[in-house]
């Protein structure tokens, strides 16, 4: 047999559990979405100005979680140019060109900011 017993008020933790399922909080969710893609639009490497003015986002949300999906519809020959950009491709003429990581600085300070606003949100 389990006995539990306790004392006090669990009114901090609830008032945080009760803050914490406020769907509210993610109401800015479009706020970051437009945020990242002008943080994406801003770092992607500008030969062609087509790949930075093809970035998007999308936010879903099933029953247990948000997300925040940032795409590039820039594809030529069937190749992603912010993928290629990203991790660098192999050329025509048997060279290599090396890939440029821009995507995941331009989208950390998002995420912080994310993370921290809920935070503040639910512990509020």
């Amino acid at each position: 047999m389990i006995s539990i017993e306790s004392t006090g008020s669990f009114e901090n933790t609830e008032r945080f559990l009760r803050n914490a399922s406020r769907t509210d909080i993610f109401r800015s969710l479009d706020k970051y979405g437009q945020e990242g893609v002008n943080a994406l639009r801003a770092a992607t490497p500008k030969d062609s100005a087509e790949t930075a003015n093809s970035w998007a986002y999308e936010i879903l949300r099933d029953s247990k979680s948000y997300s925040i999906i940032w795409s590039n519809t820039h594809v030529e020959s069937g190749r992603p140019i912010a993928i290629l950009l990203q991790y660098g491709h192999a050329t025509g003429t048997g060279g290599y060109v090396a890939g440029y990581d821009y995507i995941n600085p331009a989208v950390k300070p998002i995420f912080d900011r994310i993370s921290s606003d809920v935070w503040k949100a639910v512990t509020s």
